[in-house]
């Protein structure tokens, strides 16, 4: 158990008020009220729900012994020591540095952010550095890994205590690198503050994650935050295929590296061929056969190649590696049935997001092969993105079921209803409105002939689905395969 003083722990942090002269042994750092026992130092953050100031008192009654906030409560506790911070946000990154030795200056840190690709190139840089012999750390969306101990996630980026923890347990295991992906509320919400990268890795920016940024210029300036935020000594590669690839980049003093399909850039790839059951790419003149499909996996693939090269990779070990990888649970998943029905699972729930997956399918799908394609929108996230989602699927789609995903505390009718709004009245008759996920996919599934693709896109990887604030077992995976193997018996 790490313990530290509570002058060690804040040293270099800047307060405007202090009450309490003694300094207590810290065992345990949080902003969370529950996590709070004896000699924690509980830092009240304001959140968009929740104001951690109104737990000040529950925190010192559980053992709390120093509490770090903006505002410094009307009772203090005289045991009890309180720093008044300007902002507990960034007290609270420097904070957790501080009380674990700053784990990520020990560690070869490479952050990847944008709208699309951070879970796929997070995981394959981590399983790449494994397969070329290096110990390696891994947060993201779907696992978080301390070398081969495998960690479950909860979100995207987690707090910064979290993440800070995490880094500190790599380098008590010895690993060099850590990959993790960044989203924009954590950059947003100072959960990466304090954190030392050694690269950064920017993939596309689209329609997304507005309920919270409000306007898209708003995301970009955060997701752009990152990079101008990277040391010199850091390197910043984008993807030159996305129009924002070069703006996201260009106040940054780190080393400025691309990759593009398309356009000259610093690593480059082609197809060679694409098939459901993987693609022939080029990257830098040397090919390779790879298990993933579509032009958005190259692009990911590409970005992996770029990251593995600035980390002073070997360029052939590091193809030989790559060419092993497999594709991240959920993302792309082929479920064959016995009748000649193809089934793809994907997370997509985003509108790009959505388009590439159809567009890979599309390209590779032969003339007789319809694509049915299953898709809804989360609950109580950006609205404005649901009709273009109906859009998307309906223009790239031999026919649409448009169902629930996540409807959280929102009526699912109401969410599937936002969505029609995008669809145009002649396209309607290639519309079905099925609002339970479950029969939403079998009806795929049933109307599929041999030969035939059903997209059931969305929710990918995750094996709950959240109803009325309720989670329950739900996994797209389990029903597809549970349908095909109904149907051959």
């Amino acid at each position: 158990m790490i313990q530290k003083k509570l002058s060690e722990c804040i040293a270099g942090l800047s307060w405007t008020r202090k009450v309490g002269d003694g300094d207590p042994v810290i065992q345990n750092i949080t902003f969370d009220s529950r996590q709070v026992v004896s000699n924690t130092l509980f830092v009240a953050l304001r959140g968009t729900q929740i104001d951690g100031h109104n737990f000040i008192a529950d925190a010192v009654s559980k053992g709390a012994n120093a509490i770090v906030c903006e505002v410094l409560p009307e009772k203090t506790i005289p045991e009890v020591c309180y720093l008044v911070v300007e902002d507990s946000h960034s007290a609270l990154g420097q904070i957790a540095g501080q009380f674990y030795e700053y784990p990520s200056s020990h560690l070869n840190l490479v952050g990847v952010t944008g709208t699309n690709g951070k879970t796929t190139i997070a995981t394959l840089l981590y399983h790449t550095a494994k397969s070329l012999g290096y110990k390696a750390g891994l947060c993201s969306t779907v696992v978080n890994y301390v070398d081969e101990e495998k960690v479950d996630a909860t979100h995207t980026t987690p707090d910064v205590v979290t993440l800070n923890r995490l880094m500190y347990e790599m380098v008590q295991a010895d690993c060099q690198y850590c990959f993790m992906e960044v989203s924009s509320h954590a950059i947003d919400q100072k959960r990466i503050e304090g954190l030392s990268f050694k690269g950064g890795i920017f993939t596309n920016i689209t329609h997304e994650h507005l309920d919270y940024h409000k306007t898209f210029d708003e995301y970009i300036r955060v997701k752009k935050s990152f990079f101008d935020n990277l040391p010199e000594s850091a390197f910043a590669l984008t993807n030159l295929d996305d129009k924002h690839g070069r703006v996201i980049v260009q106040n940054t003093v780190a080393e400025k590296k691309s990759f593009s399909l398309r356009e000259m850039a610093s690593y480059r790839a082609k197809i060679v061929e694409n098939s459901f059951e993987g693609m022939q790419l080029s990257i830098d003149g040397e090919e390779f056969w790879t298990p993933f499909v579509g032009r958005f996996n190259a692009s990911n693939l590409l970005a992996v190649y770029g990251a593995g090269c600035e980390l002073g990779w070997d360029k052939q070990d590091l193809l030989v590696a790559m060419s092993s990888l497999k594709p991240v649970s959920g993302r792309f998943e082929i479920i064959r049935s016995a009748g000649g029905i193809t089934g793809i699972v994907d997370y997509a729930h985003t509108p790009d997001a959505l388009r590439n997956v159809l567009e890979a399918i599309n390209k590779i799908r032969r003339p007789g092969q319809s694509l049915i394609t299953v898709v809804g929108a989360g609950g109580n996230r950006d609205t404005t993105k649901r009709p273009v989602m109906a859009s998307e699927a309906v223009k790239n789609s031999s026919k649409v079921i448009l169902t629930s995903d996540n409807p959280r505390n929102e009526d699912p009718k109401t969410i599937i209803d936002q969505m029609m709004e995008g669809v145009s009245f002649a396209e309607r008759i290639k519309v079905l409105t099925i609002p339970d996920r479950r029969e939403a996919i079998r009806t795929a599934c049933s109307i599929a002939r041999s030969g035939d693709i059903v997209l059931v896109a969305g929710k990918g990887h995750e094996t709950y689905q959240e109803v009325n604030g309720r989670r329950s077992h739900f996994d797209d995976r389990e029903v597809i395969k549970e349908f095909f193997e109904q149907q051959q018996s």
